[in-house]
């Protein structure tokens, strides 16, 4: 699975979610209340919302897992809901406080972007301010694209799907490829059913921060494999804030180079295997 496979597949998920919010946003209508403000927050709450949960759930999909989906899922339709009622009242409200010039709509989706660049880096190993900034750029694009999408199509309707097909799309990937391009340490997995998945590390490296659990349990392990030879949690990556280090609490085994590990230092482009899975540790100095 090469890293272009997921940035395609995010993007298409978000996509998804744009078409979803849309198509609700539509039925429900846009006057929930007689505030203003307060129903352009309802419905920037399920449009991002929606957007955010197809995302999360591209993510899980992309793990070959439904448990991994519905969780990452969930963050990120929170997350996504809480941009898109900031995002749609703050948009609105700047294109009216600069005469209905059309350029200042986007920074109101540029901070929906950065809420769901924040929640993938939560449910992912990216550290909070590389999603968030892969979110912000493409809540950015993505609002550009709208408004463009708005004033090329004569039909309203068909400009607002278009841009929110849109939007889905580039907050997807703009947030998956900063995210992968500033990464520092990552596993690739080079066999099993998830061959040539990739889980950023970063967040994990700091020595007072977080260790990260790899096992077959997404509700167990950060990195969560499908391979019935893992346990729920088989091994712990250890960050020392310029390495990690591998430690075995399986009953099968963790093997690194081929050779049976307790505990042992990582460096750059080592063999790891668990079960029936092969995946490469990788560090950029």
């Amino acid at each position: 699975m090469k890293r272009t496979y997921r940035f395609y597949t995010l993007g298409i998920t978000g996509a998804i979610g744009g078409l979803l919010g849309w198509q609700l946003s539509n039925l429900l209508g846009l006057s929930f209340t007689e505030s203003f403000l307060l129903s352009e927050a309802i419905a920037g709450a399920l449009i991002g919302g929606l957007i955010g949960l197809g995302i999360g759930i591209g993510q899980g999909l992309l793990e070959q897992s439904w448990g991994a989906a519905l969780k990452k899922g969930g963050i990120t339709f929170l997350l996504g809901a809480l941009g898109g009622a900031i995002a749609l009242p703050l948009a609105e409200t700047l294109f009216l406080a600069v005469g209905g010039e059309s350029w200042s709509r986007p920074l109101g989706w540029a901070i929906f972007g950065l809420l769901v660049g924040f929640a993938t880096s939560i449910t992912g190993g990216s550290q909070l301010w590389k999603g968030g900034l892969g979110g912000l750029v493409g809540g950015l694009v993505g609002g550009i694209l709208l408004e463009i999408s708005r004033a090329l199509l004569a039909d309203l309707a068909l400009g607002k799907a278009a841009g929110l097909i849109l939007l889905g799309f580039s907050t997807g990937v703009f947030t998956a490829m900063i995210s992968f391009v500033l990464s520092r340490t990552w596993l690739e997995i080079v066999s099993g059913k998830i061959t040539g998945m990739e889980f950023i590390l970063d967040k994990f490296l700091r020595k007072d921060g977080p260790s990260a659990t790899i096992g077959s349990s997404p509700l167990k392990a950060e990195i969560a494999i499908p391979d019935e030879g893992i346990d729920p949690q088989h091994a712990i990556l250890e960050g020392h804030d310029t390495y990690f280090t591998l430690k075995d609490i399986s009953i099968k085994g963790t093997y690194l180079e081929g050779k049976k590990i307790d505990t042992a230092k990582l460096k750059n482009m080592q063999h790891i295997r668990i079960g029936k899975t092969e995946m490469i540790y990788h560090e950029k100095r």
